[in-house]
């Protein structure tokens, strides 16, 4: 039988691997910083494998923030959903897109863009192709 992974190491795994991948490490190198194998950091990243308190500070020095940044933003859902925390059994629990690779490959991507006159009109047509998708209508101007 295999139980849910619990939603607080979900959680600070997803903000382990949003760290790494802003950083533009890969798992296996930040597994040689740890002394794990990439598998290792998989597993910490999915939340499948509990990361303790001393690995969590290492990771923290390897990733060059504070110890509290893996559990920034963590909705208050999250924390009273811990095993031992809540009496309901745990929930399943959605990716936060944020932490998706897609996501993190497009802001770096973004911010890549040396010209700021170029990267404000892709950020007004981003922004108006995806509310026209939701059915909004077209993006109005604000005056300056």
């Amino acid at each position: 039988m295999t139980s849910n992974p619990d939603p607080v190491d979900v959680h600070v795994g997803s903000r382990v691997r949003l760290r790494r991948t802003l950083l533009g490490m890969s798992q296996e190198k930040l597994g040689e910083a740890l002394g794990l194998t990439f598998q290792q950091i998989q597993k910490y990243e999915r939340g499948a494998n509990r990361i303790g308190s001393s690995r969590l500070f290492k990771l923290s020095k390897i990733l060059d923030v504070p110890v509290s940044f893996f559990f920034d933003d963590m909705a208050s859902e999250t924390a009273a959903q811990a095993k031992g925390m809540a009496e309901a059994a745990a929930q399943p629990f959605e990716v936060d897109q944020l932490s998706k690779r897609e996501t993190l490959e497009l802001v770096r991507a973004y911010y890549r863009i040396t010209d700021p006159k170029v990267r404000k009109r892709l950020f007004e047509l981003v922004k108006s192709v995806s509310q026209s998708a939701a059915g909004l209508g077209p993006v109005r101007k604000r005056a300056s």
